[in-house]
Formats: structure tokens, sequence, C-alpha cells
């Protein structure tokens, strides 16, 4: 990844508008664009639009949206700012919280009203650390369709996506980006002038080197996110003289089937469910979150863990084409009883019989575990029962590029580049330092938002 001068460069094409990255936050940042009245153009790398979205469940957090309204559901901007604020200790920046939480129930809105995008809320079980059901979807609960949503949303709107195009140059004068530079797979190269440039690429969770400096304790973890995300917004920023901000955050989960490679909705455990080691006990408090218990996970011995549940947590967890997909895998074990599901799992039985005996006791009177957990109001387990062996991950990273209001990126010294944004895992989130700053969503809520946000600045700038 370099920067060039732009001096005397002649460049094939000029668009108003380039947008790296076809992810999320990309074409939501090239739909706002569009809107805003410029030509824009989206540079993916992937024969087809996919990134770190596609391998998600394609939630986003949104506070007080007619979704909620509909289901009698009472949020707003203020409280999901102090839910993510909790959570991350305090650590992220408050007006960028504030922001994105005041920006991205609009945004929702207006990808459904505008471009067709059937988003409606999960009411029947919340995520750790927020206070209220503010989880939206789209009907099969994944990744997958968002991102090929969007997809088909730019394309009506008449945006073109250059596909099999890797940018690894932009060309820079006068503290401003005046174009790129982009590889075929045959080895050709193209340069492209633009007037405002969107860096949707997504942060470093698939560069190796740059994990084991920020993220040492999942260095060698299974990377669950898009092998594309190997920082190229980092590495042009640093270049540029860049502000960066929590380069240690990140979004790890502790709910990947394994060996099957599928996510397993962490309804499993929120729901009444709980993890155990090979030694038939459990090990740390699960309700923290899932990011946090990637870490608690892959320090078990063999790096992996079972997450015991039954049929009425299935049921809810089958909304999730994941789930469904881990179903059909083989990867969800049915058993009759504990001994039976004990004996499948090759977990002593005796051990296991006494955890659930421990957890359900808990559960009856209302009572706190030795981790921390409380499980007060927590649904009991019975039969039939079931299982899955997981394995801890690291899903993407969620420190980046530091923007203003605007998503405008900023340098060291606090000025602006004035026509480089940076949206979704490009720019830095609001999840603080470590995998505990995470809340649920986050990503996808950088994505949505501070993506429409880039989009509606970049696009004015386009037609200026």
């Amino acid at each position: 990844m370099t920067i060039e001068s732009a001096k005397g460069v002649a460049f094939d094409i000029e668009v108003p508008v380039a947008v790296i990255g076809a992810g999320a936050a990309g074409l939501v940042a090239a739909l706002a664009a569009h809107e805003a009245g410029a030509e824009v153009l989206v540079i993916e790398r992937d024969p087809v639009p996919r990134g770190s979205t596609a391998l998600s469940a394609g939630l986003v957090p949104a506070p007080g949206t007619r979704w909620q309204r509909e289901a009698g559901l009472e949020d707003s901007p203020a409280l999901f700012s102090a839910d993510i604020m909790a959570k991350a200790k305090d650590e992220p920046d408050p007006a960028l919280v504030a922001r994105l939480a005041g920006s991205v129930g609009p945004a929702l809105e207006w990808l459904a009203d505008r471009h067709g995008l059937p988003f409606s809320v999960i009411t029947d079980f919340r995520y750790p650390g927020h206070s209220a059901n503010r989880m939206h979807g789209l009907p099969s609960r994944s990744g997958e369709e968002l991102v090929d949503r969007l997809a088909r949303a730019v394309e009506e709107s008449g945006i073109p996506i250059l596909c099999e195009a890797a940018v690894d140059t932009l060309y820079a004068e006068d503290g401003a980006i005046r174009g790129l530079g982009l590889v075929r797979p045959d080895g050709s190269r193209e340069r492209v002038a633009c007037r405002a440039l969107v860096l949707a690429c997504n942060g470093y969770g698939g560069n190796k080197v740059l994990v084991a400096k920020h993220v040492p304790d999942l260095s060698g973890a299974l990377y669950f996110g898009h092998e594309g995300n190997q920082g190229d917004a980092l590495l042009w920023g640093a270049a540029l003289g860049a502000a960066t901000r929590h380069l240690s955050g990140h979004q790890g989960h502790g709910s990947v089937a394994h060996p099957h490679g599928i996510l397993i909705t962490w309804a499993t455990v929120t729901e009444g469910g709980f993890q155990v080691n090979a030694e038939g006990r459990r090990f740390s408090n699960e309700s923290k979150g899932y990011s946090e218990q990637a870490a608690e996970v892959l320090r078990q011995p063999g790096g992996s863990v079972v997450t015991v549940f039954d049929a009425r947590i299935a049921g809810i967890a089958r909304q999730f084409e994941d789930f469904r997909k881990a179903e059909s895998a083989g990867a969800i074990v049915e058993a009759e009883t504990i001994a039976e599901l004990a004996a499948r799992l090759h977990l002593p039985e005796d051990a296991l019989a006494a955890t659930l005996a421990e957890v359900e006791a808990l559960k009856r009177d209302g009572g706190r575990d030795g981790f921390g957990r409380s499980f007060a109001g927590v649904p009991a387990l019975g039969a039939p029962y079931r299982a899955v062996r997981v394995t801890g991950a690291l899903f993407h990273t969620q420190g980046g590029l530091v923007v203003d209001d605007d998503a405008r990126v900023l340098t060291e010294n606090g000025a602006t580049i004035s026509n480089l944004f940076a949206a979704g895992g490009a720019a830095c989130g609001v999840s603080g330092t470590g995998a505990g700053g995470y809340l649920s969503g986050n990503g996808l809520l950088a994505a949505v938002a501070l993506g429409r946000i880039a989009g509606q600045a970049a696009g004015a700038m386009g037609v200026c």
C-alpha cells in the first residue's frame, strides 16, 4: 500500500466519488453519495461484493425506530449511547458515540423506504449490554442477505461496482487525495482520478503481523473475517499522517461451531445456556458478551468448548440462517438425557450433570455464580437438550482512523484531510481498546451509520 505524488500523473478516467470496498459501509456510502447528486464508482477486490458483512449475522442496533415503536419498545439514542459507553468503560469518543446512535435509526428507515430493505426488530431475545431490544435485521437474519440487498440497491441505482480490482496506490497532492491506482487479476493497471474518496475497506483482521502487534491474545485464533482486511486504510493513513485510535480494539466471538466454521448465535447462551470445557465444567461468566468470551474459550484445553442449551432455545436460534446451516451440517447435537449428551460429546457425565444441576439451582434461586453471572430470571433448561462444540475467533478490528462528524479523516495535529473519508472498520469505532468494550452490533453500527455520513459528505464534494 503506497502513497505517491499526483503531480504529472495521467489518469485513465475521472469520477467525482470513489469508494474502496463493497461491504455494508461502502455500499451504504455509495447510495448516500449518489442520492446527494454525485456520480460514484465502487471498487471491490473480490469477484462479487461480500466483505466481512457477509460473514456476520447482519444485525444492526438502532434506537427509536418505527419498528421498535410498532413492537411497543421504548428506546432512544441517549439510552443507546449510554449502553455503548458503559460497555467500553467510557473509552470511546462521546461525540462519535452520540453521532452514530442518533444517525443509525434514520439510516435504516432510509434504506427501507428508499431501497426496499425489509428490516424488522428482534423481540424474543436481547444481546448482553443492550438495555432495549434494538437489533434490526432482514428476514434471514444473515449478513449475506444484507450485503446482497445493498448490492442490488446500488446496481438498481445505476452505480457501477468494479469488481476484481485491488487498489494498491493513492495519489495525493497539496494535502488532498487526487486519485487511486488499481490492479486487475491479469496484472493490468488503471489510474482513477476522484474529487472525494471513501475508505470502506475495513480493518486489519486478516493481517497477521498487525494482529500480533495489536491483539496478541488472538494472534493464533481462527480469523472469521474477510481475508482481504489487510489494514489498507490504516497503512495509507499512516503514510498520510492520519491520526489513529484504539488499535487494540476488536470483536472476538466465543461461539463459532468447530470444526464446521459456522457462527452460532449468542442467544444459545443469553436465553439460558452455558459453556463447559473438556472437563464438563464452566469456566467463565458467559453473560459478559461473546466478544470477550473468545479469549476465554481459547484458553481452555484444545481451544474449544461446548455450549449446552435446549430445544426451546434452538427454536429461537433457528430464525438465523447460520443456525439452520449448522443444524443441516450436523454441528448441533441432540439428546434426550444429559448422559446421552455427555456420551455424544465425549464429556464426563458426572461433571456435566453436576454443572447443569448447579446452573438450574441458581436459576431457581435467582442467584449469582462465582464468576459473577446472574441467573435471575433466566429460563430453565429441559429435555430434549442441544449442544454445539465451538471455538473462539477474531471477527474484526475496531480501532482505526480518527474521523470528524462528517467521517472525514483527521491528521495527528487535528487538521482534516479535506476529501478523504473513512467508514466501517477503516475508521476508529466505538468499542474502546479491548474485546470487552465491544457491544453487540458495533461493527455494523459503524458501517451503516458512518457509511451514510461519509457518503453524504463525499457526495456533496463530488457535485461541487
